[in-house]
């Protein structure tokens, strides 16, 4: 089945996913408050430490507003931690059948990784129609993503580039007519959430805002 489309018209509305590692817990809370003071309430918490989990478990329980998804979801056993934890939707680098078959088991919305038509079709072949366009800079930045979705756009699949992305270039995607949102780590850096440099993850979403507020006028 395909995944829960109100999760992703959230994301299509925010426009940004910030991609955060959290390694203490008890800086959880802060980040959230800042995300939602500076107007941006998504976080994708990767599971690359140990902490992930259960600040996804506090987060959801927590601050409702905030959607928060599993960034980094490598296999069966982190679909599970996720759905059990409260993750609202899960994000791969790449696309792995178990992982994806998983998702769509236990109902959890899930972006997977693509670089090339095969991982399009593979996604594709799951009925999943949002998809993660991984390392985007890297993999030939925005006129790939163009070349690279034309053959499927009838499908009605959309992408969320990630990797690379940064207030710079973050608008040309978003005007690509083929990117629901984009990812970027620069939004609340593993340093500045280990630092508590809150107002500046605030400001950064700010500054999100008013280059969206631009694209819109």
């Amino acid at each position: 089945m395909a995944a829960e489309p109100g999760v992703f018209n959230r994301i299509r509305d925010r426009k940004v996913v910030p991609v955060v590692v959290v390694d203490r817990i008890e800086t959880a809370l802060p980040l959230a408050d800042a995300l939602i003071t500076g107007g941006l309430p998504v976080a994708e918490i990767t599971f690359r430490t140990k902490a992930a989990a259960e600040v996804i478990r506090l987060l959801t329980a927590e601050r409702p507003q905030l959607l928060v998804g599993a960034g980094t979801v490598l296999n069966v056993d982190d679909v599970r931690r996720a759905k059990e934890c409260g993750a609202q939707f899960g994000v791969a680098p790449g696309v792995n059948p178990d992982v994806v078959k998983a998702a769509l088991d236990v109902d959890l919305p899930f972006v997977p990784g693509v670089m090339t038509p095969t991982d399009v079709e593979t996604a594709a072949g799951f009925g999943l129609r949002i998809l993660k366009y991984f390392p985007a800079e890297a993999a030939g930045g925005l006129a790939f993503l163009k070349s690279l979705s034309a053959p499927y756009k009838h499908l009605g699949i959309q992408f969320i580039p990630t990797g690379g992305v940064t207030p710079r270039n973050m608008l040309d995607y978003l005007a690509s007519g083929v990117v629901l949102a984009v990812g970027g780590t620069w939004v609340a850096q593993q340093d500045v959430i280990a630092a508590g440099q809150w107002d500046q993850v605030i400001e950064n979403c700010r500054q999100i805002q008013a280059l969206l507020s631009k694209r819109a006028s």
